[in-house]
């Protein structure tokens, strides 16, 4: 069997924005690659498919799934059929996402000093002080050049009408950027004429831009100031990236115990002594970030390395507290903030959402909970929330008893039919849900955002939910140069 029958029987649905096909022919960014791939044969396929997943399984690229029954680390599922986007719609999301990043610094500058956008009547106050990721300990704390988020992934889903919407900020520890660099690897190994043919961006300049940016952080004015990496430890579900990125920077990847304060400086120990650190670029949550100040009962942080940071001893990336920016109640509020502080339009739309914690919309939300879905405003990877169309009536009316325990803690919104694109699975393409995750990088030279981003798949048909710690996998998105 040609692939050219394998084109054939792709079916999507008439509901559904596909990524590749429109009214029955190939999109225009899609057409090159399509015709590679009608020229190899099924079997060739196969081979490549089988050459990506031992490449996945020697190189060690896993993802924890605490939830599941097949032991907690498992290869992360990749669809060797590429995601596609043309030069224009990058434009739009590149400018949507840098607009959005500036807002959203300004807001949490703004809310931990003169906090005018409270006074102004923008945000409620209550808004703010019941996030459980406000911090009252970074207030009128001297942040480095200003910058709160230092690297962001926002979630972009596509409406069946081809609207790109923002799902979500991703603002504390944001994950899933090695495998967008894997990702590409991969490609470039089993189809390693298709990507210069198609004249797609490179997305492997990633880990230079950040560790540019690290260094521009540094306190102490010198050629080569030490950067960390800290982790929490080879348990935690990213360990894999966090391990992909200490190499490719060339920084030390470090835990909690490896650190150590002195007279509000950080330092690493080594074979030979204790070696001052400049920037620490975390993947520990701010709760567990210095027992002294937060939890008392962390063990995966470092005692004193707030006084530290507040000293202006020590760089820390992302900056503490800015989780709520990212808290899904306050995401409602980005448009206002980009009105607010830029007095420009939004570029990119938000998803229609519903605070729980306001009588009138949760009794909507109550009323037509078969058409929405509902996420604790503090939770991410998918976990705590609640799709209605796929609900039972038992599950509804149990979330609906926790929703009523602490409405803020709540939102919904209505279920918005993503974006499809060809999967290949068992020897067919199949349309698969899709959402992507671009990652930006902010520096005091402004914001970077590379050409691409981690695609995720629902690989279960019917499926929205892309989560990796959901049973989701991903493929290699392609921006075209031209």
């Amino acid at each position: 069997m040609q692939t050219s029958e394998l084109m054939q029987s792709y079916l999507v649905d008439a509901n559904t924005w596909d990524e590749m096909y429109s009214d029955s022919s190939v999109r225009e960014q899609y057409k090159n690659a399509v015709e590679f791939l009608e020229k190899l044969s099924i079997d060739d396929l196969n081979k490549r498919e089988d050459f990506a997943k031992r490449l996945f399984m020697s190189q060690g690229v896993t993802f924890t799934v605490y939830s599941s029954g097949e032991g907690i680390e498992k290869i992360f599922p990749f669809d060797i059929i590429p995601r596609i986007i043309t030069a224009k719609e990058w434009e739009y999301i590149e400018k949507g996402i840098k607009q959005r990043l500036k807002a959203l610094n300004l807001f949490l500058k703004d809310i931990y000093s003169n906090q005018f956008i409270i006074k102004d009547g923008v945000i409620p106050a209550a808004m703010i002080y019941s996030c459980p990721h406000y911090l009252r300990e970074m207030h009128n704390f001297p942040v480095p050049y200003d910058i709160y988020v230092h690297i962001s992934g926002i979630d972009l889903i596509r409406n069946n009408d081809g609207t790109f919407y923002v799902l979500e900020d991703n603002l504390r520890t944001p994950s899933g950027v090695s495998y967008m660099l894997e990702n590409r690897e991969i490609t470039k190994r089993i189809f390693p004429y298709l990507l210069p043919q198609s004249n797609v961006r490179s997305v492997t300049e990633y880990p230079t831009i950040l560790h540019r940016n690290l260094v521009s952080l540094s306190p102490r004015q010198i050629r080569n100031p030490t950067i960390v990496l800290l982790t929490p430890g080879i348990y935690n579900s990213a360990y894999f990236e966090h391990t992909t990125l200490a190499r490719l920077m060339g920084v030390e990847l470090v835990e909690g115990s490896d650190l150590v304060v002195d007279n509000h400086k950080v330092y690493m120990k080594t074979t030979s002594g204790l070696q001052q650190v400049d920037v620490i670029y975390r993947r520990v949550d701010d709760e567990y970030l210095d027992p002294l100040v937060f939890d008392p009962g962390s063990m995966l942080g470092v005692a004193g390395i707030m006084s530290a940071y507040r000293k202006g001893n020590v760089a820390i990336v992302n900056a503490v507290g800015n989780g709520v920016a990212d808290d899904k109640a306050v995401y409602t509020f980005v448009p206002a903030m980009i009105r607010y502080y830029l007095n420009e339009e939004p570029l990119l739309k938000n998803v229609p959402t519903y605070q729980l914690g306001k009588d009138e919309e949760r009794e909507h939300v109550f009323k037509n909970i078969e058409t929405m879905v509902i996420k604790k405003t503090n939770e991410s990877g998918g976990y705590g929330m609640l799709m209605g169309s796929a609900a039972t009536s038992q599950e509804i009316e149990n979330y609906k008893a926790e929703v009523l325990q602490d409405p803020r803690q709540f939102i919904a919104q209505p279920i918005i039919s993503l974006s499809s694109a060809p999967c290949y699975m068992d020897g067919k393409l199949k349309p698969r849900r899709v959402d992507l995750r671009p990652y930006a990088l902010c520096g005091p030279d402004g914001i970077e955002i590379v050409p691409g981003g981690l695609t995720r798949v629902a690989l279960r048909e019917g499926s929205l939910i892309v989560n990796s710690s959901q049973g989701g996998g991903s493929k290699d998105t392609w921006v075209l140069a031209q």
